[in-house]
C-alpha cells in the first residue's frame, strides 16, 4: 500500500500545488496532502458522495512534530482512517455528518490558513523589496563574497576599479533605482578623461554584477540591458604597436634619464628580450630563476593561459634580473611590493610608463613624473605589452618561424587538431629564438647591466 511519507511532505515547494496521495482506505475515501507554492502542508480525506462527486475535505495542516493546531503524518492517517470508517457505514456525504459547531469551527480554521498564507506572501513580498532597497554598495559585497572570490587575484582588480570608478557614482543608491542614465554617468566620466578601454571594462563588470542581482531576484531586470557595448567608447581597435629598430636605440639613451626606478628600467629590456606579460614578471619569484642555466619557469598561476611557460634566458636577459636581484635584495620576489609581503600591483610599471609619455599640452600629473615627456618615441605612445608584440616581431624579421615565435608568448594553439597531434614542444628551437633575440636587442641597445650593478 503506497504511503505518504515525511520526505514527501518536507520536499521544497514547486511553483504550482504538489498533491501526494495514498491508496484508498477500504474503498472508502484515501488520504491526500497538499504543498502549496508558499510553503503550506495541508492534508484532506478524499471520497466520493451520493452523487458521484469527488469531494476533497480539509481535515488539518502538517508539522513532523505535531506542534499545536497540527498533526502528524500518522495523525492525518487515523483520521482518514475515522472518516473511511463513517463512509463505510453509509454516511456518503462527510460534510452533513458534522455538526453546525464543528462545522464552523471547520470553516474558522480555512479561514485562519488563508489568513497565514496570505501574511506569508505579503511577508516574502516585502522581504524581496527590502533587498531591491539594498545599496549598490551591499550588493557588491555580496558579488564580491559569492562570484568575484573564485576569480585568480580574488576579485582585487574589480574592487579597485569599482571603488574608484564606480561606487562613488552609485555607491550610496538603492540597488532598484539604478536606470540607465546612472550607468552612463559613470562611463562617460571616464571616458572624458581619456581612458576608454577601462570604461568599456566597467561596463561589463557592472552588466556582471546587475545581472548578479536579476539572478537572485534582488531587481526585476538589468538596467544596463539596453545599453550596446560597442556604444561605450566606440569600436574596440586592435593594438599594433611594434617599436622600429631605431626606437629601441632612442629608447635605451632615454631610459637612464627619465627618472624611471632602475628596476623598471631593466623590466622594459627583460620583457622586450624574454616577450613575456608584464604581469608575469612582476609576479616573478626568485625561486622561479636560474640564472647560471638562463632560465625563468613561469608559473601555470602566473600565466594568462594557465599553463606553465619555460623561458630561456639569453645572456642579454640574465644580466638585466641580475640588476633586479642586486638592486632589491634579499626578497623572495623579483619586483616585491614595499613591505616585501608580495609582488607589487601589476600595474606598476605601466604606470610609470604612461606617465613619461604625456604629451606637451596635456602637462604633468600632481604626485606624478615631472619627466613627463622622457618616454616618447616618434611612433607614438607604447605599452609594456607592446614591447611582447615587438619581440615576437624582430623574432620574425631576424628569421624565426612564426609558429615558433607564438610558442615563445605561450599562446595557445588555436587550430585543435594541431594542438591535439602536433605534440613536438620547439623546446631547441624556442631557446635559439630568445637567443638570437637577445644578441639582436644588445648590439641595438649597448646596454651592460653588469657594469651598471657593478655600481650598486
Amino acid at each position: 500500500m503506497a504511503k505518504i511519507t515525511d520526505r514527501q511532505m518536507t520536499a521544497k515547494p514547486g511553483n504550482n500545488d504538489k498533491w501526494l496521495s495514498e491508496v484508498a482506505i477500504w474503498g472508502h475515501g484515501s488520504l491526500v496532502a497538499r504543498i502549496t507554492p508558499s510553503g503550506e502542508r495541508l492534508f484532506y480525506f478524499r471520497y466520493s458522495n451520493s452523487s458521484g462527486d469527488r469531494i476533497t475535505y480539509p481535515i488539518g495542516t502538517y508539522s513532523r512534530d505535531g506542534l499545536e493546531g497540527t498533526m502528524t503524518l500518522a495523525e492525518a492517517g487515523q483520521r482518514a482512517k475515522e472518516l473511511a470508517g463513517l463512509h463505510k457505514a453509509g454516511i456518503r456525504d462527510i460534510r452533513e455528518h458534522f455538526t453546525a459547531e464543528e462545522a464552523s469551527r471547520i470553516a474558522a480554521r480555512d479561514a485562519e490558513f488563508a489568513r497565514l498564507s496570505s501574511e506569508k506572501v505579503a511577508i516574502e513580498a516585502e522581504q524581496a523589496r527590502q533587498a531591491a532597497r539594498k545599496s549598490v554598495t551591499e550588493l557588491f559585497e555580496h558579488w564580491a563574497k559569492v562570484d568575484l572570490i573564485n576569480r585568480k587575484d580574488k576579485g582585487a582588480e574589480v574592487r579597485r576599479m569599482f571603488e574608484k570608478d564606480v561606487l562613488p557614482f552609485l555607491g550610496s543608491l538603492a540597488v532598484a533605482d539604478i536606470k540607465k542614465s546612472h550607468i552612463t554617468v559613470v562611463t562617460d566620466a571616464m571616458l572624458a578623461r581619456g581612458v576608454n578601454r577601462a570604461a568599456k571594462i566597467a561596463f561589463s563588470l557592472m552588466r556582471q554584477m546587475f545581472r548578479f542581482a536579476v539572478d537572485r531576484d534582488l531587481i526585476e531586470y538589468d538596467p544596463t540591458a539596453s545599453i550596446r557595448k560597442a556604444k561605450i567608447g566606440g569600436k574596440d581597435v586592435e593594438r599594433d604597436r611594434v617599436l622600429s629598430n631605431e626606437e629601441i636605440r632612442t629608447l635605451a639613451k632615454l631610459a637612464p634619464e627619465s627618472g624611471l626606478l632602475p628596476t623598471t628600467e631593466a623590466a622594459i629590456w627583460i620583457a622586450l628580450s624574454t616577450c613575456c606579460r608584464i604581469g608575469e614578471l612582476l609576479g616573478a619569484r626568485w625561486e622561479h630563476l636560474n640564472l647560471i642555466k638562463g632560465s625563468w619557469l613561469i608559473p601555470a598561476e602566473n600565466s594568462k593561459n594557465g599553463k606553465p611557460h619555460s623561458v630561456t634566458l639569453s645572456p642579454f636577459a640574465v644580466r638585466q634580473f641580475e640588476y633586479v636581484r642586486a638592486y632589491n635584495g634579499n626578497s623572495a620576489w623579483c619586483y616585491p611590493n614595499t613591505d616585501d609581503s608580495g609582488p607589487v600591483c601589476s600595474k606598476t610599471a605601466t604606470k610609470q610608463l604612461g606617465d613619461r609619455q604625456r604629451q606637451p599640452d596635456q602637462g604633468t600629473m600632481s604626485r606624478r613624473s615631472a619627466k613627463a615627456q622622457a618616454l616618447l618615441l616618434p611612433g607614438g605612445k607604447w605599452t609594456p605589452h607592446d614591447l611582447r608584440r615587438t619581440g615576437a616581431t624582430v623574432m620574425t624579421a631576424l628569421g624565426v618561424l612564426p609558429e615558433v615565435a607564438e610558442r615563445c608568448l605561450n599562446h595557445t594553439e588555436e587550430n585543435k587538431v594541431k594542438r591535439t597531434y602536433q605534440r613536438h614542444s620547439y623546446a631547441d628551437e624556442m631557446a635559439a629564438a630568445w637567443q638570437l633575440l637577445g644578441e639582436h636587442l644588445e648590439s641595438l641597445t649597448g646596454i651592460d647591466a653588469s657594469k651598471r650593478s657593478s655600481c650598486l
